[in-house]
């Protein structure tokens, strides 16, 4: 079973996306656990402080070291050969590749979701990745977090379910996106299925599908 485990300052956010569909599926079937960790048990003082101010100044507020050292300490007592992942707009560029490949790891995670204007840098020293969905920037890392669980457990054989719905799919193969599909109705609003798709034909399918698929790199778009 693959252990999964989210330090974050918002808990509640992840009920609704862990605890449905595939993701709930996974862990009905007892192929993933996941564990989220309040940061803010590891909180320092009466009021459980978990930010400060930079140093040097500047705006906004830190996460600071001492809360999430102790929460990363917990995950790791927790599954000692955990992986720890930061969620961070500097960190490598997350893609299906390296999704199939976390899937495929015998080992767990541990996502750390900063928050406000980030966190100390110190964290990086027990930090094994940084990673990052994107050129933008969010609240928080947890939307970020729970699109790289989503898209690690669902490759995880057993989720899905068919035999070959992950190896279909756009970018499995790193360069193309996946083909058009359709379903019944045969002719919908004068739009009609293309016939050769309904000619029973495998490989005249197959070849179709091929030429329509389309290369990832045509939909980029330059600045």
């Amino acid at each position: 079973m693959k252990k999964i485990q989210v330090i974050t300052l918002f808990p509640e956010m992840f009920d609704g996306v862990l605890n449905s569909s595939m993701l709930w599926k996974a862990q009905d079937q007892k192929l993933v656990e996941f564990r989220l960790i309040q940061l803010r048990q590891f909180g320092l003082g009466p009021r459980q402080q978990v930010d400060d101010t930079p140093y040097g100044g500047g705006d906004g507020m830190l996460l600071k070291p001492e809360p999430l050292f102790a929460a990363v300490e917990d995950a790791q007592a927790y599954d000692p050969t955990a992986k720890v992942v930061l969620m961070t707009p500097r960190g490598q560029r997350w893609k299906q590749a390296l999704a199939q490949s976390w899937a495929d790891a015998d080992q767990g995670y541990i996502f750390i979701c900063g928050r406000y204007e980030g966190y100390d840098e110190r964290i990086l020293s027990v930090v094994d990745e940084q990673v990052s969905v994107g050129d933008y920037i969010l609240t928080g890392g947890e939307l970020p977090a729970m699109t790289i669980i989503d898209s690690i457990v669902r490759l995880i054989p057993g989720v899905l379910g068919g035999e070959n719905s992950a190896a279909i799919e756009s970018f499995s193969d790193g360069e193309t996106l996946e083909f058009p599909q359709y379903t019944r109705p045969e002719d919908y609003k004068g739009m009609k299925v293309p016939p050769v798709l309904m000619s029973g034909n495998h490989a005249a399918i197959a070849k179709w599908r091929a030429e329509n698929s389309v290369k990832a790199d045509s939909l980029k778009t330059s600045s």
